[in-house]
């Protein structure tokens, strides 16, 4: 099966400029050599492997969970190229075995361990695996070609993957695969909790999330937020004048507000209805968006293999641990969708600008994790670091600028607003137990200023 991938394979390639040259080879061929501890490494197998999830169509709290334990996998393998800087991240973590050490220095060949680290990952937690072994392929045929000795490389190979398999001994035991055989979630009828919704009226994702078992979080629910405002469908009752609101303000949404709603969107899997057709399209996740951010900011900072592979893992553990935090209140509090209580009282067909998911309304998915994503973010690169993201352009939207990280993650939440997907108060209620979600992470993944 080959995969179509949102990022033509030659532009994968084409990121490795820099480090990787033309030799030829003969009249007819041309070898690329890599060096074996270049950051775009890591950089290209994230691309890679992001593809796998967009084309694999994993729900965001699912593909947080393969990000994480795929960083984490290149983080233990890219470290050892400066240890003294770079301290395991998952000895500060919950569940984890002691990583293994590498028998000889692989300082310079730290990123292809990490390449060989973050696909052993990949291969158990993905179903899709032929651009993975495409791109390893290349690899190893590049870093051959640049005339590093076998025994060398072959270290760094067997070092990767002991380090994967390590990984995957605490991904065995997450609760992850308990939870995929867990009863079918059981809906009601009643008004005042979650339904599904239209157009498709799916079954609840991931009902039992809360139960994954987090990184750095003592528990899902360390940071539990304020109860939401209770349901009511009197119209002077403070919940209905959280439906009036997005009611309204989706009546009047500017062409930039709907750029916003779109740039953020980020739903994985959308389907389109036009009369009797109905088509998908496949999209990044929220996770992955911010995933992308973290590379995009590490390669346009010059940052090295260990750094990168730093920036991607301290990220990870913040989204992880912030979906399942998130989704613990999800399905306790069982909100129901704004679409739901206004197509009941104010407007039979209205849509919302976005398609809503298919799980319950509070808290905000995107406004927790994006925010707890933020604060890392900002810690590692500094509060009011402009930038630009690009992450959209294979999906459609233009490239949108930003002051700061925390900035992005302000717009991310607002779009729900704009999307007619969130609440107003849920959004802002949201915001605040991403940040403490992700300032809590820091206390175990930062090492402080010597890494800027």
């Amino acid at each position: 099966m080959k995969i179509s991938h949102p990022f033509p394979v030659v532009l994968i390639i084409s990121a490795l400029a820099g480090t990787l040259s033309c030799q030829q080879q003969n009249t007819a061929t041309k070898q690329l050599k890599i060096s074996p501890n270049s950051p775009d490494l890591i950089h290209g197998a994230l691309q890679e492997i992001t593809d796998v999830v967009v084309y694999d169509i994993f729900s965001p709290p699912v593909a947080s969970r393969i990000y994480a334990y795929v960083a984490l996998a290149g983080y233990e393998a890219a470290r050892w190229q400066d240890t003294a800087r770079y301290p395991s991240i998952t000895a500060r973590l919950r569940g984890f075995d002691p990583m293994p050490m590498p028998k000889e220095p692989i300082n310079q060949v730290a990123a292809l361990a990490a390449v060989k680290a973050m696909f052993t990952v990949a291969r158990r937690v993905t179903f899709s695996h032929d651009s993975l072994n495409a791109y390893e392929n290349k690899v190893l045929a590049g870093v051959r070609a640049s005339g590093i000795a076998e025994e060398l490389l072959q270290q760094a190979i067997t070092f990767g993957e002991s380090v994967g398999k390590t990984i995957l001994k605490r991904a065995d035991k997450d609760q992850y695969r308990e939870t995929r055989g867990y009863p079918r979630y059981t809906v009601t009828k009643r008004e005042e909790v979650w339904n599904p919704t239209p157009p498709d009226y799916t079954d609840a994702m991931e009902p039992y999330w809360r139960y994954i078992h987090t990184l750095a979080l003592d528990s899902a629910n360390q940071f539990k937020p304020p109860r939401p405002i209770p349901y009511s469908n009197k119209k002077e009752s403070p919940y209905f004048k959280e439906v009036l609101d997005i009611y309204q303000t989706s009546q009047q949404l500017t062409q930039e507000q709907k750029e916003i709603a779109y740039f953020w969107d980020d739903n994985p899997f959308v389907s389109h209805h036009k009369g009797h057709a109905v088509f998908n399209s496949k999209k990044l996740t929220p996770g992955g968006h911010w995933m992308m951010i973290a590379s995009q900011i590490a390669r346009n900072t010059g940052a090295d293999a260990a750094r990168t592979a730093y920036t991607l893992a301290a990220v990870s553990v913040a989204l992880f641990d912030g979906f399942i935090a998130c989704w613990e209140e999800k399905y306790s509090s069982n909100m129901p969708r704004p679409i739901s209580v206004i197509n009941r009282y104010l407007q039979e067909n209205w849509e919302p600008f976005l398609q809503t998911p298919p799980f319950p309304e509070y808290t905000s998915g995107h406004s927790v994790i994006s925010n707890a994503a933020a604060e890392v973010m900002t810690a590692l690169y500094g509060d009011n670091f402009a930038y630009n993201d690009s992450t959209e352009l294979p999906y459609g939207r233009k490239v949108r600028s930003f002051k700061s990280f925390r900035q992005a993650a302000s717009e991310c939440s607002i779009s729900r607003l704009y999307g007619g997907i969130h609440y107003r108060t849920t959004l802002s209620i949201s915001a605040e137990q991403g940040k403490q979600i992700g300032k809590y992470v820091l206390t175990k993944v930062y090492f402080g200023q010597q890494n800027h």
